[in-house]
């Protein structure tokens, strides 16, 4: 079948077909179903993607690197563009070659070539902006088009995400999933059961649907902002009484979307001249050594894996020695839930609209399923059980859930019988 269910997120992208009847996961890079959202362009025109584009620019190799493509979606950012060696690319059209070559990819993998998708979206691009939301799915749209697919349809990612828990259970349930990725967190309640897996509309038994867009990449911008921008002259006053340095460079820099801004000419300038009249230029010229080398996304990625670390350690590292001798941070858990525990909050806000959109208390929550990278995050994951005490606590795949449960909604849309 030329169906697929494709899962572009924030920080992994996945796609799915179908094998026999059950969703299967294509390995789009040696030994992996899943591929990082990053992109690399190569100085000489060569163009990277996934696993291969973060080696090769972690290995100082000159280029762009970029991450996080998704968050420019529903965003002013989508028709800029961006210098890429002599030329200046759009966003849109960034998107667009990654997706080009994932589907590529997938297709090679599968022998087969896919015609029919059904794309994951968040339920919402943007928040409590309807005609930004309804653009970010046209662009999407538009993009699965011009790369060669001829049916696109989508479905809300915590609701694939309930497709693929449902293959689990023996019972009839109502279920809050929770997908909370790199960049939305998402809530569903969906009422599931093994005489309900096979009906063709399924309507009825969503519930309720609400999400927000704080994910991961939030929390890495705070923590950055929170621990690692202060070296870097974040806060730090200039010379003229009541004047900080400006901290847009430090929020661009600290926000995975926005780091190539800090690339432009006229942004170099102006931050060469804010040192000058800087009160502590020694940690402006660690600023301009990172824009200088374009290694802003080294720092995010530090912060990014000192994150992950704190799920399983209660101090992690970053070594900081590539911008200054001796140059180090500490991160510890509590910094972690300190700099973010708001964000976790505003998070777990969202599953007390759903229960009021579906006409429900939190005990008619049988159990909750957890997907996503970003709900390995302790103070998240404590967030969102605290707000549903008595429901039972189920682990889903964190990173593949969503784009198999996809192609189960590609295969109940087009597939035979379609």
């Amino acid at each position: 079948m030329s169906i697929c269910g494709l899962d572009f997120g924030t920080s992994n992208t996945t796609l799915g077909t179908i094998v026999g009847d059950a969703p299967v996961l294509t390995a789009l890079e040696a030994g992996h179903t899943t591929i990082p959202s990053a992109i690399f362009y190569e100085v000489d025109g060569g163009v990277l993607i996934g696993r291969k584009a973060i080696e090769t620019y972690v290995e100082g190799a000159p280029g762009r690197l970029m991450r996080s493509l998704k968050s420019v979606l529903g965003t002013s950012l989508i028709e800029e563009t961006t210098r890429l060696g002599r030329e200046r690319t759009s966003f849109r059209d960034v998107i667009a070659y990654y997706l080009g070559a994932v589907k590529r990819r997938a297709e090679q993998a599968t022998g087969r070539e896919l015609r029919d998708v059904v794309h994951g979206r968040p339920v919402h691009f943007v928040d409590n902006a309807d005609d930004a939301d309804r653009k970010a799915e046209q662009t999407l749209r538009e993009i699965a088009r011009e790369i060669g697919f001829d049916q696109v349809t989508f479905q809300f990612e915590p609701i694939a995400a309930a497709l693929d828990y449902e293959r689990q259970i023996g019972s009839e349930e109502i279920a809050l999933i929770a997908d909370i990725g790199g960049g939305t967190s998402d809530f569903s309640i969906v009422r599931l059961g093994p005489q309900r897996h096979g009906r063709s509309d399924r309507a009825s038994d969503i519930l309720a649907n609400d999400g927000v867009r704080i994910g991961g990449t939030d929390f890495d911008r705070q923590l950055s902002l929170g621990v690692i921008m202060p070296l870097f002259g974040f806060g730090s006053a200039m010379k003229r009484p009541g004047l900080d340095v400006p901290s847009s460079y430090f929020h661009d820099l600290a926000t995975w979307s926005n780091i190539n801004r800090m690339y432009e000419p006229r942004v170099i300038a102006g931050i060469r001249q804010v040192r000058r009249e800087a009160s502590e230029p020694d940690l402006l010229d660690r600023l301009v050594r990172v824009v200088d080398e374009q290694r802003g996304h080294t720092l995010a990625m530090e912060v990014e894996e000192a994150k992950i670390a704190l799920s399983d350690r209660r101090r992690a590292d970053i070594p900081l020695e590539w911008v200054a001798p001796g140059l180090s941070a500490a991160i510890g858990r509590p910094d972690l839930v300190s700099h973010t525990r708001q964000l976790a909050g505003r998070i777990a806000a969202r599953i007390k609209i759903c229960l009021t959109q579906a006409q429900l208390s939190a005990g008619d929550i049988d159990a909750v399923f957890l997907t996503g990278g970003s709900v390995r995050l302790a103070h998240v994951r404590k967030a969102i059980t605290k707000a549903l005490p008595s429901a039972r606590i189920v682990e889903g795949d964190t990173f593949g859930a969503v784009g198999k449960g996809l192609t189960l909604e590609a295969l109940r849309r087009y597939g035979p019988g379609h």
